[in-house]
């Protein structure tokens, strides 16, 4: 990745763990400069991806409520 900066940000052991791969911290690195740069949403990954996986999920049926119950569920268990 040309003109690069480190940076250091907040992550689990376990994903620090996995970062210390140099070739998965480049593409870690160029996945987070892509997401970052300003764009429209239809060029930006993450919102892409967010996008797929909503029109999955309500292909199959599941609608928003369904998704925010779940979503509240699993807070509430990663809380106790």
């Amino acid at each position: 990745m040309p003109d690069t900066i480190p940076v250091t940000i907040p992550v689990s052991p376990e994903a620090a763990q996995m970062l210390q791969d140099a070739e998965r911290a480049r593409r870690i690195g160029q996945l987070v400069s892509d997401i970052l740069r300003p764009g429209s949403a239809a060029t930006d990954p993450l919102a892409a991806l967010i996008a797929e996986t909503k029109a999955e999920v309500r292909a199959s049926g599941l609608t928003d409520a369904d998704i925010d119950a779940e979503l509240a569920a699993w807070n509430a268990e990663r809380r106790l």
